[in-house]
């Protein structure tokens, strides 16, 4: 199967740049987190060293993520034009980016699951069942709605769109701290 008769270039490198964008962003607030304490800790270069892990981490991630979503594109109707497919997708992969970030932070924060959740679902015979089905809950609205308004409406798609013109810049900067960070690697290993 030739992705090039699926995926045009164009739409393949503005889908890695909205895969990478929300990845490359929660990396570097990570980062900026990170690097003041190792910075005090240690020394300056081994605060470097820190912050290129983070950013070759986050490029790793981003491919990662790019090619599930290239292999989800391909069950994506050719019925509609690439720019529908490639904003639909950029649309799912961004909102799932932002679950696994706000699953992050919530572990992050240190904030406690509700003690009367737990007490809940532990009332019920099959209670990880029951907080799946919860979790699906929460998260099914949150993809299918923008899936749905992007297949359907064009200002959504519109907005969408723009958003990917306005991003790529931002995200091709990032791309370029990853090759600095794996540069820094390379010469702290060497």
């Amino acid at each position: 199967m030739n992705p090039f008769k699926h995926y045009s270039r164009r739409g393949l490198w503005t889908l890695f740049l909205a895969c990478a964008f929300p990845i490359h962003v929660w990396g570097i607030i990570l980062i900026f987190n990170d690097v003041e304490w190792v910075a005090k800790r240690s020394n300056v270069w081994n605060a470097v060293g820190v912050a290129s892990y983070g950013l070759v981490f986050a490029f790793v991630e981003s491919v990662l993520f790019f090619l599930f979503a290239a292999l989800l594109g391909f069950l994506v109707s050719q019925k509609w034009n690439e720019d529908r497919r490639i904003s639909l997708l950029s649309a799912l992969m961004t909102v799932l980016a932002l679950w696994a970030i706000a699953g992050q932070l919530y572990f992050r924060v240190g904030a406690p699951f509700p003690e009367n959740w737990i007490i809940l679902f532990a009332s019920f015979g099959r209670p990880l069942r029951l907080l799946y089905a919860a979790a699906f809950a929460c998260i099914l609205p949150t993809v299918a709605l923008p899936a749905w308004m992007v297949l359907r409406f064009d200002e959504p798609l519109k907005f969408v769109s723009a958003a990917l013109e306005k991003i790529s810049l931002l995200t091709a900067l990032y791309l370029f701290f990853d090759f600095l960070g794996l540069v820094v690697l390379a010469l702290r290993n060497l």
